[in-house]
C-alpha cells in the first residue's frame, strides 16, 4: 500500500492533511518543520520512521522507535502494518493499531483497537482487519478479526466491529450477549 509513496511524500501528505483537517493552512518553510513537533504529528512521524526502518530490515532500530512512541504518546502502532498518506490520529492515547493496513485519509481517534480477535503472537495479516481509504474510526471503537472495512466508512465511538463494513457504511453500537461454559460460540 506504500510502496508507491517514499517516507518524504507520506509525511508531506500526513502533515498536509493534518493541516487542511485542523484549519491551520499547509505549512512552508520553517513553519513547515516547527509543526513536524506538533503533538498530535509526532506519533504519526515516529510510526513512519519505524515502519521506514522495518522495510529495511532494521527491525531491532523499528522496535525502538515504536517503544518510544508508546511510551511518549500511549499509542501502539504494528511496525509492519502499512498506513497510506494522509493518517491522522487527533489523540493518540490508549490506542492499539495492529491492522492488516489502512489505506489513505484514514482517521483513528483515542481509544481504538484494531487487532486480532485472539492473540496473534506472529501477526498474520489475514487475522487482522484490513481499513479502505477514507476510513474513520471513533473513539474506544474495536475493530477486530480478518475483516474489511471499506472505503469511506465511518465506525461509531465505542462501537464493536466483527464483521466487514461495505464502502460508505457507518457502524455504531456494542451489545454484548453471555455465552455460558459449555455452550460455545
Amino acid at each position: 500500500m506504500t510502496d508507491a509513496y517514499s517516507f518524504r511524500r507520506l509525511v508531506r501528505a500526513d502533515l498536509r492533511r493534518y493541516h487542511e483537517v485542523f484549519g491551520t493552512g499547509v505549512p512552508t518553510g520553517v513553519r513547515f518543520w516547527l509543526a513536524l513537533f506538533g503533538p498530535r504529528f509526532v506519533p504519526v512521524l515516529l510510526y513512519r520512521i519505524a515502519f521506514k526502518l522495518t522495510t529495511l530490515r532494521l527491525t531491532p532500530l523499528a522496535r525502538i522507535v515504536s517503544i518510544i512512541n508508546f511510551m511518549m504518546f500511549g499509542i501502539e502502532i504494528a511496525i509492519r502494518c502499512p498506513i497510506g498518506p494522509g493518517f491522522i490520529i487527533p489523540h493518540s492515547q490508549g490506542t492499539v493499531i495492529g491492522a492488516a493496513a489502512i489505506g489513505a485519509n484514514a482517521t483513528i481517534f483515542q481509544g481504538v483497537t484494531l487487532g486480532a480477535r485472539e492473540l496473534d503472537a506472529q501477526f498474520e495479516f489475514d487475522r487482522r482487519p484490513t481499513l479502505g481509504d477514507d476510513v474513520s474510526i471513533g473513539s474506544g471503537a474495536k475493530v477486530l478479526g480478518g475483516i474489511m472495512i471499506g472505503d469511506g466508512a465511518k465506525v461509531g465511538a465505542n462501537t464493536v466491529v466483527l464483521e466487514s463494513l461495505p464502502p460508505g457504511a457507518v457502524a455504531v453500537g456494542a451489545s454484548a450477549r453471555v455465552i455460558l461454559p459449555g455452550e460455545g460460540r
